[in-house]
């Protein structure tokens, strides 16, 4: 598909990478997409993936299954989201006082997966989520946190493993239920 990395001449892909790393060093590089060491073990231990479709299925799979503690820990790791530069200056007030807001009420710094978002309207989005989500009940915005989390780790996979000097490419399409970006 043109326009998707591919791995140097010689270099293992990176998903192969991924399946033959030592498990401490997959852990590691998975630990960079979602501080959870359960998710990172699980992930790790079912190795080999036959492909990125079915290692991103599993991510999905485990995140679903992280308990309260778990994602709770995996929130408290979490950065604010990445805005554009110059956003948290011009916004400064509105930002502060959202995050402060939510925080107070549920515990954990407001993630979202801003995946496929314009940079131009990033400060709007995270700004119109984060009041819509301080409505949330602790419960459901736990469900909220946890899809966003279970959304950025999905995001973040194919980065990290990028990363790793070899490119992994996502011409395979959405993960299983997915549809693709628009």
């Amino acid at each position: 598909m043109p326009g998707q990395p591919r791995d140097a001449p010689g270099a293992p892909s990176a998903l192969a990478w991924f399946n033959t790393a030592p498990a401490e060093e997959a852990e590691r590089a998975l630990l960079a997409c979602l501080r959870s060491p359960r998710w990172a073990l699980r992930l790790s231990g079912h190795r080999p993936y036959p492909d990125l479709p079915s290692l991103l299925a599993a991510s999905d799979e485990a995140t679903y299954d992280l308990s309260p503690k778990e994602l709770t820990e995996a929130l408290a790791a979490e950065p604010l989201p990445a805005l554009p530069d110059g956003t948290y200056s011009a916004a400064h007030t509105a930002l502060t006082a959202a995050h402060t807001a939510y925080e107070a009420k549920f515990g954990h710094v407001f993630v979202i997966c801003l995946d496929g978002v314009p940079e131009e309207e990033t400060l709007d989005r995270v700004l119109e989520n984060i009041r819509s989500r301080l409505a949330n009940d602790p419960e459901d915005e736990r469900v909220v946190a946890a899809e966003q989390l279970r959304r950025l780790a999905r995001e973040r996979l194919p980065a990290v493993l990028g990363a790793r000097g070899t490119a992994l490419s996502t011409a395979d399409g959405p993960a299983p239920g997915e549809t693709p970006p628009r």
